[in-house]
């Protein structure tokens, strides 16, 4: 199993270019079923979970021709709406293929998706199947798998329960092909889901409401399909973001778009971090002091869950004391005690919330990576301590973040993939 070997302490600087936005890949890749005409995606990040996205497609008999940051994907040929058990449950995404699968072909088989393990009962899908049901699926389970069938789909209303990125994306897919209108309430609005309505807008689907809490669908018999740019990887320019100002180096962010990452741009002003923006850049100088602010996460356009790693990393170097309250993934705190290995002062009070107190020297620690934003977080950590840090399991770093020791060398670290 590979690991990262990293010696802290190396100065940062220079220029990286952020890839495109994971979390829209992985949803856009699924969405090329819904139309029997190839699509061509571009900027598409080279990671584990895209890889494993494209063999999903292969296994049901599409047809993906790739180079590095693209492909193309025809899938007029596919006929099986049943999910290989051994693929699909290695990657949470999968459970992106079954929206698609069943508005196109009125059914479709799955396994329990796999990937990160965050959340109680592992990220149960109930939203998922409860969607379904509203567009009149019926749902079976045998001892492997989920059975959804509708051989015609019926526009509804539903409303979501709890605000999820993927189950708006989900039903909104079912929409597009669904017989009648389609009323989504309470939807997520990240950019991720903009990005993907505008497409399915572009592509002949009637979407009102887009990037606001409602959504209205005019469901069509057939969708076009043509060129999809995924846009920058707003998780990955806020992780760089923090990286710099943990290093207290001066970095540009490249390929990325500011607006995406209002938040946190607005809590480094509070903590006093330096920085400027253009239209598709950011640019972090180096601080000396950097102020304590605690942080809350929400849904977008709150904090992002997936920054919170990085930006509990972050409090431990801040000049005070800092409460973090994770309100999303109730496992996503754990890694917190690895940094209290390496030397920070991280208080736990219950699953969602702890107390950090700086700043603190962290000292290299052989470390597992647990999941993919830990996984990151741990690597930064690895930057400013102090000896060596060995990281382990980074196949969950690779999931989400493409040739990360690469480009962390092109900036002045030293870090090392170990075979």
């Amino acid at each position: 199993m590979s690991k990262f070997i990293i010696q802290g302490g190396s100065k940062l600087s220079g220029t990286i270019e952020v890839k495109g936005a994971k979390n829209l890949a992985l949803k856009i890749i699924p969405a090329s079923i819904l139309s029997s005409s190839p699509i061509t995606i571009t900027n598409l990040p080279n990671i584990e979970d895209v890889n494993k996205s494209l063999e999903l497609i292969e296994s049901l008999g599409g047809k993906v021709e790739r180079s590095s940051n693209s492909c193309t994907i025809d899938t007029s040929n596919i006929k099986n709406a049943k999910l290989d058990n051994h693929l699909a449950g290695q990657f949470r995404a999968s459970i992106m293929f079954t929206a698609p699968l069943l508005a196109r072909f009125g059914k479709v088989e799955f396994p329990h998706p796999g990937g990160c393990v965050l959340g109680a009962g592992g990220r149960p899908i109930d939203l998922f199947l409860d969607g379904f049901a509203a567009f009149g699926a019926k749902i079976s389970l045998n001892e492997r798998s989920y059975i959804i069938e509708a051989p015609i789909l019926v526009g509804c209303e539903f409303f979501f329960n709890i605000v999820s990125v993927t189950a708006t994306e989900s039903m909104l897919m079912c929409a597009c092909l669904a017989k009648g209108t389609t009323t989504l309430k309470n939807c997520a609005m990240e950019p991720e889901i903009i990005a993907l309505a505008n497409y399915l807008t572009e592509m002949g689907v009637k979407i009102s409401g887009i990037g606001s809490p409602t959504m209205i669908i005019e469901g069509i018999t057939n969708i076009n399909a043509g060129v999809f740019d995924v846009i920058p990887d707003r998780i990955e320019a806020g992780t760089f973001a923090i990286m710099a100002a943990l290093t207290k180096s001066n970095i540009k962010i490249t390929n990325c778009n500011p607006k995406h990452l209002e938040i946190l741009l607005n809590i480094f002003k509070k903590q006093e971090i330096v920085f400027e923006t253009a239209d598709t850049s950011i640019e972090i100088f180096p601080t000396e002091t950097i102020k304590p602010y605690g942080i809350k996460t929400h849904e977008y356009p709150g904090f992002p869950t997936d920054l919170q790693p990085p930006f509990t990393l972050l409090a431990t170097q801040a000049n005070g004391t800092t409460l973090v309250h994770e309100t999303i993934y109730d496992q996503r705190l754990l890694f917190t005690d690895m940094l209290n290995h390496m030397g920070a002062d991280i208080i736990t009070f219950d699953p969602h919330r702890v107390r950090v107190t700086g700043p603190t020297k962290l000292y290299g620690h052989k470390l597992i990576s647990p999941d993919l934003r830990a996984g990151i977080t741990l690597i930064l950590a690895g930057l400013i301590a102090t000896g060596t840090t060995q990281i382990d399991n980074i196949y969950q770093v690779d999931r989400g973040y493409e040739n990360i020791d690469q480009r962390l060398k092109a900036l002045g670290a030293n870090i090392t993939r170990v075979e």
